[in-house]
């Protein structure tokens, strides 16, 4: 398969090879089969549970790599660094 790409123009150039790419899969896509009403909602409730646990989860990582990044603190201003921890808002200013 070869790509023909608008060197003049990349952006046009993506854009165009982004749009043949999603007519490829239209052109492919088949239709979903059709759920009862209760089907569908035993889905979508499955789906959140999933989703629900997975965010669990990450919030555990996150408080794990808080806790790592905390002690290393720790250990370094024990050493006598000095260091200056921004907090999220102030980042974001």
């Amino acid at each position: 398969m070869e790509i023909k790409a608008n060197k003049d123009n990349l952006e046009k150039a993506l854009t165009s090879l982004g749009n043949e790419a999603k007519e490829e899969t239209s052109n492919k896509a088949i239709e979903a089969p059709k759920l009862s009403k209760e089907e569908e909602i035993g889905f979508h409730k499955g789906a959140l549970n999933t989703l629900l646990a997975e965010r669990n989860e990450v919030l555990k990582m996150i408080a794990n790599v808080e806790a790592i990044m905390q002690a290393h603190i720790k250990r370094l201003q024990k050493l006598g660094v000095k260091i200056d921890v921004q907090k999220p808002e102030q980042a974001k200013k």
